[in-house]
């Protein structure tokens, strides 16, 4: 029987038929007129999607590349760093400020939920930071963690914001310069649609300023060298120039799309999958549904989820992850974002329940789909 192959990871995600096209245009030099030109078109883009008026620099990389640009640019040994853990992804700026030599404090919380803003809070009182790092959407538990106080917090005690966007950026409303975020890094290969390769940070004036004071240890992943060359819409080393034309198609779309049309998508698609996870008897990671994440949903139940993962993919055709590190062979998390609309969302849940099923998990067949059918008839796609 025919099967086809359908990612529902949490990234990298599904690649338009447009986007794809768009990476076969003839290569033109980089270091050439046309080149930086085009530069500055798609980086302007990318400041709509990033709602901000500060730089955003295009760097050739995937998300961690962006992550390790900005820490190691802003941090010289010693400097006072506070890492909010709630996740993997949390965990990865943590490790790197270590790297970079800093005189590191991590709040972890359990994986699950958020951070408590009144703790952090609490830390920043009795401790001057320079650098506070916090990710705004966490793929490894599906929760999504409030920036916008965290950005008024460490604005008050002087300490820049540095955002792990990755899997969020181009699928949710993050209001960058409302939200007082310094650093917000982001990366291609999710909500933006592009295969993996390239890294977006958008850099404050606030953060400029220490960036061009620090003594930095870094080379290829210099934001000072970044910055410097986009003054000019150059690059400091060879840019990928065919995903930089994927990447202006996929600003394209979602520009074309609208931004809140982009977010009610996406919210839609969240809300469909969690009640159809819910209506199953299945369980949600995340504490409460206030801080479930819109671009991935991560649930677990009484049943053998690797079976359950390896049935999708095998008779089904769909690619969905399970859990990392602590959470490993107890999860299953389906992306929903990006280059996906109403079809994928119910053909994964009705593959869904067929696994669910041949896995020996008891499941009324269609229980699933009739819950994310009614969360679209009663929010519509259009």
């Amino acid at each position: 029987m025919l099967v086809k192959n359908r990612l529902l990871i949490p990234g990298p995600s599904q690649v338009p038929p447009e986007v794809n096209a768009a990476m076969t245009r003839p290569i033109i030099g980089h270091r050439s007129g046309d080149f930086s030109k085009f530069h500055e078109q798609v980086a302007q883009k990318l400041k709509k999607i990033f709602q901000t008026e500060n730089e955003v620099v295009i760097l050739t990389g995937s998300g961690s590349a962006a992550m390790e640009a900005a820490v190691s640019s802003v941090v010289s040994p010693g400097d006072a760093v506070l890492c909010i853990v709630t996740g993997k992804f949390g965990e990865r700026f943590a490790e790197l400020a270590k790297v970079y030599g800093a005189d590191l404090t991590v709040m972890e919380s359990e994986w699950g939920d958020t951070y408590d803003l009144g703790a952090v809070a609490k830390l920043m009182e009795e401790k001057a930071f320079k650098l506070v790092c916090a990710t705004h959407n966490e793929t490894s538990t599906g929760v999504t963690n409030d920036i916008k106080s965290l950005g008024e917090l460490c604005t008050k005690h002087g300490a820049l914001l540095l955002v792990d966007a990755v899997s969020s950026m181009g699928g949710m409303d993050i209001r960058t310069d409302e939200w007082k975020v310094d650093l917000m890094v982001s990366g291609s290969q999710k909500a933006f649609m592009l295969p993996p390769g390239l890294s977006f940070v958008s850099i404050s004036p606030r953060a400029l300023e220490v960036i061009n004071q620090n003594n930095s240890t870094n080379y290829y992943l210099s934001l000072k060298k970044a910055k410097k060359s986009q003054e000019k819409w150059s690059t400091p080393y060879t840019p990928n120039v065919s995903l930089f034309y994927a990447l202006d198609a996929a600003c394209d779309m979602i520009l074309g799309e609208g931004l809140e049309t982009v977010f009610k998508r996406h919210n839609l698609l969240a809300k469909a999958c969690r009640e159809a996870v819910k209506a199953l008897g299945l369980k949600l990671l995340p504490k409460t549904e206030e801080i479930a994440s819109s671009t991935v949903t991560a649930f677990f139940g009484d049943v053998d989820t690797e079976a359950v993962r390896s049935l999708l993919k095998k008779k089904y055709g769909f690619s969905v992850a399970g859990g990392q590190d602590r959470l490993k062979g107890k999860i299953i998390r389906i992306g929903h974002m990006g280059y996906m609309d109403f079809g994928d969302l119910i053909a994964v849940i009705g593959a869904l329940e067929l696994s669910l099923q041949e896995a020996g998990y008891q499941v009324e067949l269609g229980r699933g789909v009739a819950a994310a059918l009614k969360v679209f008839a009663e929010g519509g796609m259009n």
